[in-house]
Formats: structure tokens, C-alpha cells, sequence
């Protein structure tokens, strides 16, 4: 265990307000809030290891529930490696928990993912806590498939989901288009397993969204990315997924704040209509995430896409569509700032109490409360991160790189 911590003289952010203090850390959990002025002298606490923040910002460790790789790696690899490579490579950047993504694939090769992050849970690791796996796909409509392999797109199978869910219980949630044959059964199912049904890759009305709402989906997979929105069928005008997203409040939406997959017109919009509550940072980052790669791989390297790497985002090659975000959670977090325009205190709840609440983990992650992971990010006036600290355990420190 990781010797108590005191990080002092900081303005931490907390839920409704940032204050000026520090935070006691021991046994991986938040132990106090103190408020400075009973800082004064710190011989009281000569058993901790003392941190000075210099005035720096204390935040609630970022969550990214939508990443897929980083550091030239994939989870698609079905490596452990990859997994811990990628965990430490986010840790660099805030992301203190991660929900590792996949790809649309063979069956074969979801179980090979699956199995690795069964075995890379078992041991400890210098990086991001991993919360259980996302399934993107294969369930999606061919018609918006973006970066998806189309070799591999599917309908649901029950004999399929049913199987994996039976089997890997790490299976925390899976995105799929609510439109497709069988969709709200494995809606139903998902539910029922206690799994996330999110909405992904979609061509659906709202009507479909309306209906999919009913048995249990509550999320939509990088809002405005490979979605629908008003269309027109033999001259009638449908309401799409974007506008069921808004209309039915009780959607969170996912959001790829890298400023280029939504530009700031859009995260305003986005904000004023949904709010800050229903709002969760996403990287949706791939392999070239935290390197200087201009050419990479969507997907595991034997069987991948070959990609662009330009203007701060992954391209198919022949630039048709996006293929992931090579963001960090930090450039979210400046992105929110200075393109949104948004609170600093309500940015941070979108990558931090707001995805732990989607993932069901609110009661131990997402905020500096007492009792909670010592999950923190050290933060300088620029937003760029300083350190990270992963259940009391630093993990990332800016000035040894």
C-alpha cells in the first residue's frame, strides 16, 4: 500500500465549489478535506508524504468510459500488454479509470480481448483502474458504420450475446442500433444482465429511439458520430437519433470533445438543450493517442484499418469519415473550456461524476469525497496535468519525464 499522502495548498474542485486546502489520502481512499486554514502548520502531519501544489488545481481523477487505445497500442490486440500500455500511457494525461473499448469483429476476436482483460485484472498495475469492458458493435447499421469494418456488421444474435454475457462477466456495457431486427430484445437482455445499452451507428427515427428508450437504453454512444438526424422518406420529415437525444431527457450523450469531431457550435448547443448533468467527455481515442504517429492502425495490427493521422484527429485514408480521436482527457477538459465556453467546475463533473455515475460507480469514484478512491489529478492553470494519482498511488509525475 502506497504511504498516506497529503496534497496542501491546492484549490480543489469540488462538487459545487472549488476551495482553497488539501486532501489527506491513506489505505487508496480519500481520508479528509481540509480547508486551508487549518494548514497553517503542517508538523501534524510529518507521517505523510507532503505535496505542495502551489496553488495548482486538485480534481477528481477523469473517467473515460469510451476509449479503444493509446500509445501504439489497441485493445483490439488481445494483448495484456496492450492493456497495460494503454493504461499507462492515459494516466499521463488525468485518466485515472478507463473502460476499455473493442471494435467490430469476429467472435473469435472479442474473446480474445475479453480473456486478456480477464487475466490483466488479476495483477496490479502503474496505470488507469480498468472498469470492465465495452462492446462497440458488431450490431450496427452497414449505412453508418463510419471507421466499423463492414466485413463484420451484424444483426443481433441471441445465441451470440447470450454466450459472451454468460461468459465474461466484465461485460459492463454494449452499444448497438436500436433500428436492426432483434435490437430490442438484446436491449432487454442487456438490461436485464445489468449492462449499459447505449445506442451506436445508427440510422434509426425516433420512433426506434423512442421504443429502444422503453426496454432499457439510456445512452448514445459519441453523439452526432455515425448517427441520424432529420431525414425524409417519400417526402415526410423524420426526427432522427441527434433530436430523440434531446427530446428524451433521459439520454446521457456521449461527446468526443476533441474540438474536432463536434465543433464549438455544436458543444454549445449541446449544453444548452441537455445540460451539464446529462454530458460525459469521451476520447474515443485509438493506438496513436499520446504519440507523434501520422500513419496507425484502427484495430488490432493483423487485422486493422490502416489510417491518416492529421488535424489533431484518425482518418480513413481515403478522409471519407473520422476513424477514432487520438485525444487525451485533458484536451477534453481545455477543449470544454475554451471552445464550450463552459464552467470550469461543470467540465470537470462531464469527465468525472457524470461518467462514474453512467458506469455505476459513483459511490467510489468521481469526486474528492471522504471515503472515495484516491483517484486525483494535479492540474496547472493551463490544464495540463502535473499529476495522477490512481487509488493513493502516484502514478504519473509531469517533472520526472
Amino acid at each position: 500500500m502506497a504511504k498516506p499522502t497529503l496534497f496542501y495548498n491546492a484549490k480543489i474542485i469540488l462538487q459545487q465549489t472549488i476551495i482553497d486546502g488539501g486532501v489527506l489520502v491513506e489505505n487508496g481512499k480519500i481520508k479528509s478535506v481540509i480547508p486551508a486554514y487549518e494548514l497553517l502548520y503542517l508538523d501534524k502531519y510529518d507521517g505523510y508524504t507532503q505535496i505542495d501544489v502551489n496553488q495548482q488545481y486538485l480534481s477528481p481523477g477523469f473517467i473515460d468510459i469510451h476509449i479503444h487505445g493509446g500509445g501504439g497500442y489497441d485493445f483490439m490486440d488481445g494483448t495484456e500488454k496492450a492493456f497495460i500500455q494503454i493504461a499507462k500511457t492515459h494516466a499521463r494525461f488525468g485518466t485515472t479509470s478507463l473502460v476499455p473499448t473493442t471494435l467490430t469483429t469476429t467472435t473469435d476476436r472479442l474473446e480474445e480481448t475479453l480473456q486478456s482483460y480477464e487475466s490483466v485484472k488479476k495483477y496490479a498495475k502503474d496505470g488507469a483502474d480498468l472498469l470492465g469492458i465495452h462492446l462497440e458493435g458488431p450490431y450496427f447499421a452497414q449505412s453508418q458504420r463510419g471507421a466499423q469494418d463492414p466485413r463484420y456488421i451484424r444483426n443481433p444474435d441471441p445465441d451470440e450475446y447470450k454466450a459472451l454475457i454468460d461468459k465474461y462477466k466484465s461485460i459492463v456495457r454494449w452499444s448497438a442500433a436500436p433500428e436492426l431486427e432483434g435490437a430490442l430484445a438484446f436491449g432487454e437482455y442487456l438490461v436485464a444482465n445489468d449492462i449499459i445499452a447505449a445506442i451506436a451507428h445508427t440510422d434509426a427515427i425516433y420512433e426506434d429511439v423512442e421504443k429502444a428508450h422503453q426496454v432499457g437504453y439510456n445512452l448514445m454512444t459519441h453523439f452526432y458520430s455515425a448517427m441520424s438526424g432529420v431525414t425524409r422518406r417519400d417526402a415526410f420529415r423524420y426526427a432522427g437519433v441527434v433530436e430523440a437525444g434531446y427530446l428524451i431527457d433521459d439520454f446521457d450523450v456521449e461527446l468526443i470533445a476533441d474540438g474536432v469531431h463536434l465543433p464549438d457550435p455544436l458543444l454549445k448547443l449541446i449544453y444548452k438543450i441537455k445540460g451539464p448533468e446529462k454530458m460525459v467527455l469521451i476520447t474515443d481515442a485509438m493506438r496513436a493517442a499520446g504519440t507523434d504517429d501520422t500513419i496507425s492502425i484502427l484495430g488490432s495490427y493483423d487485422d486493422g484499418i490502416e489510417v491518416l493521422v492529421e488535424d489533431g484527429v484518425a482518418k480513413l485514408k481515403d478522409r471519407t469519415a473520422f476513424a477514432g480521436s487520438v485525444a487525451t482527457t485533458d484536451r477534453l477538459v481545455r477543449t470544454m473550456l475554451n471552445l464550450g465556453d463552459i464552467p470550469l467546475i461543470e467540465v470537470i463533473r462531464m469527465i468525472t461524476m457524470n461518467p462514474a455515475r453512467v458506469m455505476k460507480v459513483e459511490e467510489e469514484k468521481g469526486s474528492i469525497d471522504i471515503g472515495k478512491d484516491a483517484d486525483i489529478v494535479i492540474l496547472d492553470n493551463s490544464f495540463q496535468v502535473q499529476y495522477t494519482m490512481v487509488k493513493g498511488k502516484i502514478v504519473y509525475r509531469r517533472h520526472t519525464e
